[in-house]
Order: structure tokens, then sequence, then C-alpha cells
């Protein structure tokens, strides 16, 4: 996306006060009284690594997240048997540097899976992510059995009241969501939030069940990632999830990280054109007092580089 479009879709962000706290631009800070970190940071303009590194540092470092001996999950989309420059997946380049800056900050293990829709040997290959991880240290995991899932209660929920959850997830220090911002034929859009889905096993159940509401649910589940880190580098637009070439995607050269995944999602929503009251899980989950989808009230750290 050149910037003249960038500072066109501004126009669109002004539809109220807290779609305007993120769109003013990608520069400087909207920090509250008394904050230490940013709640959310936004880096655009260069390549996923090169804004990962400079993001994280933003926010704090991986040093704030990770401690030293800790296990760690990372999670990427690693959903379909496509190529990097498809943009189905999560971005290897970009796992690859998650991965060694979790052992820079002191993790003992870092491991990372996906309950994959496609076959998952050939997800895993040929989205470059395991080659990405394992040239990093890291370990991958399958996740394409039930006997690796074990089941957990949901309080509160309103339709997933229960789920079985990978046992990397129940058995880890912490876990940190790498989604891939794009388009989605069931749901509009899938961020950080519908990422979870690949850490559970029965996800039938919830495309038959309310799916936006089995989204929203699941947020509310106590084992909830640190850190969200979303990218937006190339943006598939239309025919998602998995998409049928290379003409399905827009160049946005954006990513977002926070602790804070209503938020994240609420952002990249906004990245990506959409209203975040439009997308029936965001809606849900606000309702479901999950997070706020109103960014004036977070402190937003925007970075063109």
């Amino acid at each position: 996306m050149k910037r003249r479009e960038f500072l066109r879709k501004g126009i669109f962000y002004s539809l109220s006060g807290s779609l305007m706290a993120f769109a003013g631009g990608f520069s400087g800070r909207l920090f509250g009284q008394g904050s230490t970190y940013p709640d959310l940071v936004a880096v655009r303009g260069a390549d996923p690594v090169t804004m990962y590194k400079r993001g994280i540092e933003e926010i704090g470092g991986m040093g704030r997240f990770v401690r030293r001996g800790q296990t760690v999950v990372v999670k990427p989309n690693i959903g379909w048997d496509v190529s990097p420059e498809r943009a189905a997946n999560t971005n290897p380049d970009l796992v690859k540097a998650i991965v060694e800056s979790c052992y820079e900050a002191g993790a003992r293990r870092v491991l990372s899976f996906d309950n994959t829709c496609d076959n998952w040997r050939l997800s895993y290959q040929n989205s470059g992510i395991e080659d990405a991880v394992r040239s990093a240290d890291g370990q991958m995991v399958p996740g394409n059995q039930e006997r690796y899932y074990h089941q957990v209660d949901i309080p509160g929920a309103k339709r997933l009241k229960d789920v079985k959850v990978h046992e990397l997830i129940l058995e880890s220090d912490l876990y940190i969501n790498v989604p891939v911002l794009k388009h989605h034929g069931s749901t509009s859009l899938t961020i950080a939030m519908k990422n979870l889905m690949g850490i559970v096993w029965d996800r039938r159940f919830w495309h038959r069940n309310d799916l936006h509401q089995c989204i929203a649910d699941f947020c509310l589940y106590k084992r909830k990632p640190q850190l969200n880190i979303v990218d937006a580098y190339f943006v598939m637009t239309r025919n998602g999830p998995r998409g049928t070439s290379t003409a399905d995607l827009t160049r946005m050269e954006s990513l977002l990280i926070s602790p804070d995944i209503v938020a994240v999602d609420a952002a990249s929503t906004l990245l990506f054109g959409s209203n975040p009251k439009d997308i029936g899980y965001l809606r849900i989950a606000e309702e479901m007092g999950v997070g706020t989808l109103d960014l004036s009230k977070r402190n937003i750290e925007r970075i063109y580089l």
C-alpha cells in the first residue's frame, strides 16, 4: 500500500473518535499519564524482521515477557500447504526472529505448532516455518492427533463452555500468538483471536455453534497469550483464508504488537480498512468484557520506518 493510499484510508478511519486514536498516522506516541510501556506498538515501512525488532524494543523487549529458564510456545498460523510468498501463513523470517529473541531473553526451550487445515507435514514444510524454527534452535511439534489435546472448562462462556487444548499450551510457561492478518470467508477477518483456533482440537464445533461467539468465548479461557504479534506485511484482502495466488495480496508493510488481544485485533482491522464493530467476534468480545475496541483508551506507539 503506498503512502497516499494509507492517507486515503485515514479518511475512512475518521468514522469515530475512537478509530482516529489509531489512524492518525504512524509517527509519535499516544501515551496516557504515567505509562511506562505502550499497550500497543504499530510499525510500518520495512521488512517483517526489521519491524519486529523495532517494535519489540519499543514495547519493552522480549525480556519483559520471557524469563530465564522458561519454556515458550510460539504459535504462528501454519494452516496451509502453500509457499511463504502466498502469505496464507505467518512470515517464516518473522517467526525465526521471534524464536531467536526468546532464547536471547533466556528461554530454556522454544517450541512451535499449529493444528493445520491442510496436511500438517506439508504445511509445516512448505510454509517455511519448520525450517525457520529449527534454524533458530526451536522445536516443531505436531498438532494433528486428538491425544495431544486435553479438555478444559471456560467459565462465563455462552457456547464454547469446554474445549480440548493442545498440551503445549497447558504445560508451557507462556505462549506468543503470531497470526497473519488476512481476509476470511466465514468471519471477514482472521487475526489474533481467531488464530487461537489452531491450539484446539474440534474446530468443527465452533463452526456449527456460532463461530463468532465461540471465538469470543475462547478468549475467556485463563491461559491467554502473553503477547500477540500480527504479521501484516503482505495482507490477503480476498479469497481468504487460503487464497488463490499472490494477486490476492496487498503489500501493507506493517506489524502490530500488543499483550492485549482485543486491542491488537481492533487496530489490525482498521489497518485492513474495516470497522472493528463490524467484525462479529470483536463486537461480542467487547460486549462480554474481554476488552475494548475504543483505541483512544489504549496507549499506542506508532512508528514509520
